[in-house]
């Protein structure tokens, strides 16, 4: 890995991207490696919860690489935005281990995307945040016009991406896009606060939650029957029993990994 740290500790990860000299843009080889390092995390039965956040205090991801693509064809245009999707950010989204935006500074164009395609975000106060696209003369290609208005409402999103203005952290806070802002050192510890509180609560059913929320905003599915579906399925793990056991019980359930 050239462009991702990732350390783990009492059942949670934190993946850090690491190009602080290009403000951690996101280009070919960082998307590939932020998938791989996703991929073996969710597979490894200790991590309960994972961290994404960017290096240094200036941007968490400040866009993509645009000299990547800048002489690209419709064609090649198309298949970046659709491999991208796939291999992170839909990715992200439909991860069954919860992963957690934490968001140290600018996070512009594919940076917000990436921290829209996480569970929830929590923002640092100096964190800015947008989708400038349109000023290149393209538009969100990873998801931004779905999730921006799925997160902010209509209006707002469409207002950010024609104005390709930025907004704040407490701006963001305020449309409901980020769910908490503190101060930047305090970030990181912020996050792992949260990550400790979700490690000790079952991993299975936190999978089964993602999906039925997830199945709300997916075309043609009923989220409700996902959900009822999802619920059924519960009562036949193991963890549902050690959870209703400890309930009965009166102790903390012992929750197995994943």
């Amino acid at each position: 890995m050239e462009n991702i740290l990732i350390e783990k500790h009492d059942n949670i990860a934190v993946v850090t991207i690491n190009r602080p000299t290009k403000l951690n843009a996101l280009n070919k080889a960082t998307i590939e490696e932020l998938h791989e390092g996703f991929k073996t995390l969710n597979a490894d039965a200790s991590v309960k919860a994972i961290i994404v956040t960017g290096s240094g205090e200036k941007a968490f991801v400040a866009g993509a690489d645009i000299s990547e693509f800048a002489h690209f064809s419709v064609e090649e245009g198309g298949q970046l935005a659709a491999k991208g999707q796939e291999l992170l950010f839909d990715f992200v989204e439909n991860l069954s281990t919860p992963v957690i935006a934490a968001v140290n500074g600018f996070a512009l164009g594919g940076g917000l995307e990436l921290a829209m395609s996480c569970h929830f975000r929590i923002a640092s106060d100096n964190a800015k945040m947008g989708l400038p696209e349109v000023t290149l003369g393209v538009i969100p290609g990873y998801g931004g016009t779905q999730r921006l208005a799925q997160l902010v409402g209509k209006g707002r999103a469409m207002e950010m991406i024609m104005t390709a203005g930025m907004i704040d952290a407490q701006t963001a806070l305020n449309y409901g896009l980020v769910n908490h802002v503190v101060a930047q050192e305090e970030l990181v510890e912020f996050a792992k606060g949260i990550a400790a509180k979700i490690a000790k609560n079952s991993s299975v059913a936190i999978a089964k939650a993602i999906e039925s929320v997830n199945a709300n905003y997916v075309d043609g599915v009923n989220g409700y029957k996902v959900e009822i579906k999802n619920f059924g399925l519960s009562f036949g793990t193991e963890d549902f029993k050690e959870g209703t056991t400890a309930f009965l019980e009166k102790r903390k359930a012992n929750f197995p990994g994943k």
